[in-house]
């Protein structure tokens, strides 16, 4: 009888440390996505701050391209409101199309494409979309592996008793984003 108690206690202790340790691999790789996220906003931010910029040097050679600087501005706005994962994905995607647009119109203007700041901006604002890109990359990789964990047996037992969630904002290509754009000389 002692030993069957004895085994059925090392079984219970067992079952105990397996899932003690499997909590902290969740924790480990929540905090994982949530840095990915938070370092998505740190870009995001940066851009946010460039877009003022870039807009008033337009402005000042485009002045009759009023609805694209709205677009810029409402778009910078939503950003600006968006509290949720999936609503800063969706607006910041609007940002991205937003900020296609103005720079397709500061290409009809021959003397802004030689205007030094703008040139600065523009540049700045290509390596801030590089970043954005890389960091939207690193974070899908996180929630990948998150969510993989999450669902794999007897990961998904802790996950159900403890409350963890799966993370479903995946950042994805933007729409339009599969066709080829257009150049005329």
């Amino acid at each position: 009888m002692k030993k069957i108690l004895w085994i059925a206690l090392g079984v219970v202790v067992l079952l105990v440390l397996t899932g003690v340790g499997k909590y902290n691999q969740l924790v480990a790789l929540n905090q994982s996505v949530q840095a990915s996220w938070s370092q998505i906003e740190n870009v995001l931010q940066r851009r946010n701050d460039l877009i003022p910029n870039l807009v008033e040097t337009v402005k000042g050679y485009a002045t009759h391209e009023q609805k694209v600087f709205i677009d810029v501005t409402e778009a910078r706005a939503k950003v600006g409101q968006a509290k949720t994962i999936p609503e800063k994905v969706a607006a910041n995607d609007q940002m991205s199309g937003a900020i296609g647009r103005l720079l397709v119109v500061a290409e009809n203007y021959p003397a802004l494409k030689a205007n030094q700041n703008f040139l600065a901006l523009q540049d700045e604002l290509a390596g801030t979309e590089n970043r954005i890109a890389v960091e939207r990359h690193r974070y899908n990789e996180q929630v990948q592996v998150y969510n993989a964990y999450t669902q794999q047996f007897p990961n998904n037992i802790i996950v159900a008793l403890t409350g963890f969630t799966k993370q479903h904002a995946y950042f994805k290509a933007a729409e339009g984003a599969q066709e080829v754009p257009k150049v005329k000389f």
